[in-house]
């Protein structure tokens, strides 16, 4: 049986706020504070509870090894020895972001029938472009049945950054779909992460069907206002499209498409007149989790879109109608939003059989209470930026992760 299945990466105990992310508003405003990893892995935790309550299925992707000595090593360093900016770049937890763990197609969307998975490459930003080898080993552990093909990333300097920039619609879950590939252009200031080229490679490679694959361009507006990926402005699911009116730069082409390829789709579209995209940014409204649960299709918010008048009051609004998004759910998980991520880029959606995913890697409220155990007890409380380089921090960081994958059965990957 096909269900989505939600993993969300555990916030890892090096969680800090070096600003590393430029076009990232929420990233560069805080650069330099005070970090408090226990609390923003417990808020992860908290999260996931709630996900569970709405009977959802859920999974967790584990930290990455930090800092990471074999990206040194290449660099011809060591942690000790590095320039500052190395030594952040290398103790980054930005991991934590499954959403750029990786592109997923299900089973239904693919020539061969089974669910690919693409291992972004995030070669954009120097402290995520390591990440991959990592995020490959944990993903070739967790799909490692047949009905899986995992990938290793497109090439650089073809920028990848995974489920961020990719969308699916259908009519159910478990039925084919209109997979959707963002990718951007300019932004003014900032880089647009998502090439065109990558995208296209990860469509051929997962031998999707052209008829139902789009490539759309993201608007140049948005990626300048810092809509660094797609889901800062948009994301669907299901036969639901939730965007903002200036996500897309040809939205009445996409719109089009769409509507041509999926009959049933439903856009629900904020404009612009009632949400400015700086709302809709600082809010992280479109950085939520849209998703299919018994009481009808629901959109899991951050407490920040709550203490938006403008965005609260589009909410309030658009749940008195008649549209397709019927309940939202407000979570909070201010640590992880202070660093740049909502609801939405803390998990990477996988819908699949989950007979045919490796049990470590799948929780309900039993295993998160180990999880919780562990972080409670092994996770630094507070990170001063400052204190980056200081071998004990680096030291409490290797052992709160070499604890967790014991008590998860997952020590494997200690070194990987």
């Amino acid at each position: 049986m096909l269900v989505e299945i939600n993993f969300d990466g555990i916030i890892g105990p090096s969680h800090n706020y070096a600003g590393l992310s430029p076009g990232n508003i929420a990233a560069t405003r805080n650069a330099g504070a005070v970090s408090h990893p226990r609390a923003a892995a417990l808020q992860g935790i908290a999260k996931m509870r709630a996900n569970l309550a709405l009977r959802l299925r859920q999974g967790v992707l584990l930290p990455q090894p930090r800092p990471d000595h074999e990206w040194l090593a290449r660099l011809a360093t060591t942690y000790g020895e590095a320039a500052a900016h190395l030594q952040a770049q290398a103790m980054s937890a930005s991991s934590m972001w499954a959403a750029n763990a990786a592109t997923v197609s299900p089973a239904p969307d693919t020539a061969d029938g089974r669910c690919h998975l693409t291992v972004a490459n995030l070669v954009t930003m120097p402290h995520r472009s390591h990440e991959w080898r990592h995020t490959h080993a944990q993903l070739t552990l967790a799909f490692a049945d047949d009905a899986f093909r995992v990938r290793v990333p497109v090439p650089a300097p073809f920028g990848d950054e995974g489920a961020a920039n990719h969308m699916r619609l259908c009519a159910r879950h478990d039925t084919p779909g209109v997979e959707v590939f963002v990718y951007g252009v300019g932004g003014g200031p900032f880089p647009a992460r998502q090439h065109r080229e990558a995208s296209a490679a990860v469509a051929r490679s997962h031998r999707l069907d052209p008829e139902r694959t789009l490539f759309v361009q993201q608007s140049d507006a948005a990626i300048a206002a810092g809509a660094f990926h797609n889901d800062v402005v948009a994301v669907a699911n299901e036969r639901v499209l939730f965007a903002h009116e200036l996500a897309f730069a040809d939205k009445v082409g996409f719109y089009a498409d769409l509507r041509r390829l999926l009959p049933e789709v439903e856009i629900v579209e904020v404009p612009a007149a009632e949400v400015p995209l700086a709302d809709a940014i600082t809010s992280y409204l479109f950085n939520a989790q849209l998703v299919s649960a018994p009481q009808g299709t629901t959109l899991i918010v951050p407490s920040e879109a709550r203490a938006n008048a403008a965005v609260w009051g589009w909410l309030e609004r658009n749940r008195a109608g008649n549209g397709p998004i019927r309940h939202v759910e407000v979570v909070d998980v201010r640590e992880s939003m202070a660093n740049g991520g909502g609801p939405a880029c803390l998990r990477l959606r996988v819908v699949a059989d989950p007979a045919t995913i490796d049990p470590r890697f799948l929780v309900d409220d039993a295993r998160l209470d180990v999880i919780a155990a562990v972080i409670e007890a092994e996770w630094p409380e507070t990170i001063d930026q400052g204190a980056i380089g200081d071998p004990a921090l680096v030291a409490r960081v290797e052992v709160a992760r070499a604890k967790l994958l014991t008590a998860l059965d997952l020590v494997e990957l200690i070194d990987r």
